[in-house]
């Protein structure tokens, strides 16, 4: 602001201590940390059990860690009163549960301060626990608390969800097999062009019975909100919505449809080269080298590519390669096209004649028809649900792969949730209007 309006300097006002209910009376600055020694503000001398007043017995110490300042760790050196009721013989000590929870280690103003840095500046557990000049575990079990306490436990968070993603995701790999778990994410936002994706909830397991039990452990008015259900092309999911959700409707994600038909095409590839050669592909083989231009879309591959390509095709013992590539590139261009009904019209032909137009000899081609033709509903409704595409599930998948990769801050998969929910969870904008 131009017109600043100061006042007298007060080390309890700019420490925040005010609204912790304490006062600075004194301080001792040093090159490792800062200490502040300060006592309550208003004292409370009534006995809680008979009313009586007490008179003060002693003084003791409370350290907590506090909100760093210059990144120095700064720690509160509480003195607070001990008093003796005259009447019922009844000890107690002043109330300190403004400044900080029971039995915690470091002040409110400091858990909002590592929160924030948590979920808004993506700091490391131990980035947070050196700026508060606490361990390690200290940091970890506090922070986590406080955001399951303040914003993974809020009642509202799952307000306003009308698109729903869900994908599976590798949270540990060991010896004995990957340990996924179900991620749920709300993608609302993303359909109505007002926000990213955000994280609703991560359940242990990856099965039809995960995603039904936690659909079926919400509120029923919460389930009759949701209009789509976006996801892969794993059964168990779909039937898990249509169970639990027979209103909404199920989207087949168009990047696992279109990976359906680039995988039919690096088998039928495969394949024709084992016959040819009776082989797998070297790096001279005609097959082997354009194993990459094929799956490239025909819209943006160069002159280079096109001409390898027309190339390959002059050889009849790659018929089929380009059968199937050309239903593979059908595929890739109904998604493309600008307006959605005439994507939907030309890939509703194409799985038509896919389904009932198979030459003798292509398995792969038979495979991929078959796959279309039962999921045709759920592949032609992301026409009539634009924006409703479980892309944004994939990305937020992948940074959750990040988190663990570096391993920001979790000792076991409860943890791991509470950590991932804070980072995704969208809690950003509700924590920089509080600060």
């Amino acid at each position: 602001m131009l017109n600043s309006t100061f006042t007298e300097p007060d080390l309890t006002t700019f420490t925040g201590l005010d609204g912790l209910g304490l006062t600075a009376i004194g301080q001792c600055l040093g090159a490792a940390k800062a200490e502040i020694l300060c006592h309550v503000t208003t004292p409370n001398p009534w006995c809680r059990t008979c009313g009586g007043e007490g008179t003060p017995r002693d003084t003791v110490t409370r350290r907590l860690a506090h909100q760093p300042f210059g990144w120095r760790p700064t720690v509160l050196v509480i003195k607070h009163r001990r008093y003796r009721c005259g009447h019922c013989q009844r000890v107690w000590r002043e109330d300190l549960s403004r400044a900080a929870p029971e039995r915690q280690k470091i002040s409110r103003t400091g858990l909002a301060w590592a929160l924030n840095g948590l979920v808004c500046q993506h700091l490391s557990v131990s980035r947070i626990a050196e700026g508060l000049g606490v361990t390690w575990n200290t940091a970890n079990d506090a922070v986590l608390a406080e955001g399951q306490r303040l914003l993974i436990d809020d009642p509202a968070r799952f307000s306003g969800v009308k698109v729903l993603g869900v994908d599976e995701h590798v949270w540990r790999h060991t010896r004995t097999g990957d340990k996924y778990v179900t991620v749920i994410v709300d993608l609302t936002a993303v359909r109505d062009g007002t926000g990213t994706a955000r994280l609703l909830d991560m359940v242990p397991g990856r099965s039809k019975a995960v995603f039904k039990t936690w659909l079926a452990g919400q509120d029923d008015q919460w389930k009759q909100g949701i209009d789509v259900v976006a996801m892969d092309g794993f059964t168990g999911f779909k039937t898990a919505a249509a169970e639990e959700l027979p209103h909404a409707v199920e989207v087949l994600d168009p990047f696992h449809v279109v990976k359906l038909g680039s995988e039919a095409l690096d088998e039928t590839r495969q394949r024709v080269q084992r016959e040819q050669h009776g082989r797998r592909g070297r790096k001279d083989d005609p097959l082997y080298k354009c194993r990459r231009t094929l799956t490239t879309g025909l819209s943006l591959a160069t002159d280079k590519q096109k001409a390898k390509l027309e190339d390959l095709f002059t050889a009849p013992e790659y018929e089929p390669v380009q059968l199937v590539w050309s239903v593979y590139q059908k595929m890739v261009d109904a998604y493309r096209q600008p307006k959605p009904e005439i994507g939907r019209w030309a890939l509703e032909q194409l799985i038509n004649g896919v389904g009932s137009k198979i030459p003798k000899g292509m398995p792969e081609l038979k495979k991929l028809g078959g796959t279309l033709r039962r999921r045709k509903t759920d592949i032609l409704a992301y026409f009539d649900h634009v924006g409703s595409s479980n892309g944004p599930t994939e990305a937020l998948n992948g940074r959750l792969e990040h988190l663990r990769g570096i391993a920001l801050g979790f000792k076991n998969l409860t943890h791991y949730i509470a950590r991932s929910l804070l980072e995704t969870g969208g809690f950003r904008p509700w924590l920089h209007s509080q600060s």
